[in-house]
């Protein structure tokens, strides 16, 4: 179910699309932990278009690194559209990114509830000179699963805007 290669290829085919536009690249992760990151750097000569991964797991990090309003983290809580919109724009500030994605859900197998299901995944692509783009996801599985198909998402979704 969980294939290397799907994410190898659309982070060639990715990497590919930012060397011809000239764009750096940045991510801001919640809930994969970095897996979206360790992705786009298993390709050799990521360095020239990806610039820097937020793992930010915590509410804290998301305010120290990515200043997410706490306010907004009070509100609509770290699994939200205002909050992963906020982590893309934080992604953007804090970078020297022409792009970026972000990704917060709760992969489980506990932490969900009615209005927030284990599975829930936001995602937020933005670009320096554009707008934000924000989708929710709800995905299946256990949390590998979740996991794995919210990277697959993000890495589709970056595809689509590069």
């Amino acid at each position: 179910m969980y294939s290397d290669e799907s994410l190898t290829t659309l982070a060639t085919a990715l990497g590919d699309h930012l060397l011809q536009r000239h764009w750096q690249l940045a991510v801001a992760e919640s809930c994969t932990g970095g897996w979206l990151a360790k992705v786009l750097t298993d390709i050799a000569g990521s360095s020239h278009w990806f610039d820097r991964g937020f793992v930010t797991y915590s509410n804290e990090a998301k305010q120290d690194m990515l200043a997410v309003p706490t306010a907004t983290l009070t509100v609509h809580g770290a699994v939200s559209e205002p909050t992963v919109r906020a982590m893309v724009e934080g992604a953007l500030r804090a970078s020297r990114a022409d792009i970026a994605a972000a990704i917060t859900g709760i992969a489980g197998p506990g932490g969900g509830s009615l209005d927030k299901p284990v599975g829930t995944v936001w995602f937020a692509w933005g670009r320096r000179a554009g707008a934000v783009i924000s989708q929710q996801h709800h995905f299946t599985g256990d949390r590998m699963a979740v996991r794995y198909q919210a990277v697959l998402t993000a890495l589709q979704g970056l595809v689509e805007r590069t």
